[in-house]
């Protein structure tokens, strides 16, 4: 096994005993305030006018500084000034998200010569030329990308083209919207520290300051390991509870023995088939029907006795238990997939949405509570851990299509049948093979991680 560049995942702790109302009260000021600065960073920022700006965004952490709501909060400058940035951050996915939108619709755009797609491109990507046509002011560049600039432009109808891109800009750009979410905040080294309580050296846990000068409050965690990352704490009021998110860097294992294509067929009862016919998750059906029916009878009883209902704690509290337990065995299950199947690449069709019309409320609670979007990003975050390719491919009639001989066949419950060759084989293991036909044609959506660092969407 060799060891390449590391990727990011989040991993989390958690309170060991109920975290006071006083104290709960504090953190929840907290996060009330710092949910009001990013809501003004929004509102004055997420504007065109403010794009020259926004980069590296220095100007904007000295015009809140002289904006006076730091004051007026009382608020310490250690969580003050991670709001701003982070609301910041906000706004640059969200126009990365507009350009990439409009790259893409000019890619398929039939109206537009190649020589008016590369001259929009290329304004996409120059982040100065972008700010000057959006904001109606002269494009100027360094020198050597201004003399390209200027080839390009003379190519074409540029200011024509530039009206078009900000049509494309007022069509597609949404504003990031104010938060009224006070579910938690960010907090850098400077704001807390892990230790033993003063009180009592049996208890270890995390100091995370207030807005009391020089107060912290002390919270017991369940493990005893410290970081020195920029941690986000996320509130639990109705549980007095925190869980604190850690992202930390994995290193990238790369395994020589890997090197077989597999197909996966996915499901709400067996989580994965493969194309040999091995099933990975088989005890899923049964965690997500006990949490879908404990979820779906208390939501009943919540409703009926809305009036009388002292409150909604031990259902979150049972709910969490359903959901740790049914996503610990996700996770073992994904491992033990990997190191059982030792793939190289892994083609799987595209999921369906939760659109599916049935007659029984119930299995349609069950289909829009299925945790395939859990399932997905667990794969996919293990895929990119050891270094294993995962592709999409199309999901059409994976299913029906049979996989011997291409015909449209039938099935029954869980068995497949083609009339035209009389190929007959469960259908999860029909749908599997499908899908890694299709991804040997090249019939793929989209490589969700592709090694050799040539992709990640």
């Amino acid at each position: 096994m060799i060891h390449k560049e590391a990727v990011c995942r989040t991993i989390h702790q958690y309170n060991k005993e109920p975290v006071s109302d006083e104290d709960m009260g504090k953190l929840r000021e907290i996060a009330k305030d710092y949910r009001q600065v990013k809501n003004y960073v929004y509102t004055r920022y997420g504007g065109i006018g403010s794009l020259p700006k926004l980069y590296p965004g220095y100007t904007i952490q000295n015009e809140m500084t002289q904006s006076g709501l730091r004051a007026e909060l009382a608020m310490p400058s250690v969580y003050f000034y991670r709001a701003v940035f982070d609301a910041l951050g906000d706004i640059k996915s969200q126009w990365s998200r507009t350009k990439s939108r409009i790259l893409k619709l000019t890619g398929q755009n039939q109206n537009l010569t190649a020589e008016e797609k590369h001259y929009i491109r290329f304004l996409l990507k120059s982040k100065n030329a972008f700010e000057a046509v959006l904001n109606g002011s002269e494009i100027d560049l360094p020198h050597e990308m201004q003399l390209k600039y200027d080839i390009l432009a003379g190519a074409v109808d540029a200011e024509k083209l530039q009206r078009y891109l900000r049509r494309q800009v007022r069509k597609y750009h949404v504003r990031y919207q104010n938060t009224e979410s006070e579910q938690g905040f960010s907090i850098t080294e400077r704001a807390y520290r892990y230790g033993r309580n003063v009180g009592s050296r049996e208890k270890y846990g995390i100091y995370i300051a207030t807005k009391e000068n020089r107060k912290r409050i002390f919270i017991p965690l369940t493990d005893e390991n410290a970081y020195k990352k920029q941690l986000y704490i996320r509130l639990k009021p109705d549980e007095n509870g925190i869980e604190i998110d850690i992202p930390i860097e994995t290193r990238v294992r790369v395994h020589k023995d890997y090197t077989n294509e597999i197909g996966l067929s996915a499901g709400i009862w067996c989580m994965f088939t493969t194309d040999e016919g091995s099933t990975y998750g088989g005890q899923f059906g049964e965690l997500h029907k006990e949490l879908a029916e404990y979820m779906y009878a208390a939501g009943q009883t919540y409703r009926r006795e809305k009036a009388n209902n002292a409150g909604r704690r031990k259902y979150r509290a049972r709910k969490a238990k359903l959901d740790a337990k049914l996503e610990t065995y996700v996770n073992q299950e994904i491992n033990r997939m990997l190191l059982t199947e030792k793939p190289k690449v892994i083609y799987i069709p595209k999921l369906p949405g939760n659109s599916l019309a049935r007659h029984d409320r119930k299995i349609n609670y069950s289909v829009s509570v299925w945790r395939k979007g859990y399932i997905r990003e667990r794969l996919n975050q293990k895929c990119r851990e050891n270094s294993v390719e995962i592709v999409e491919v199309m999901g059409k009639a994976v299913s029906t299509e049979c996989s011997r001989c291409g015909a449209q066949g039938k099935y029954g419950k869980n068995v497949f049948r083609c009339a035209d060759c009389g190929y007959e084989t469960d259908k999860k293991i029909n749908a599997a093979r499908n899908a890694l036909k299709r991804g040997r044609a090249g019939q793929k959506i989209n490589a969700v991680y592709i090694k050799d660092e040539e992709t990640v969407q």
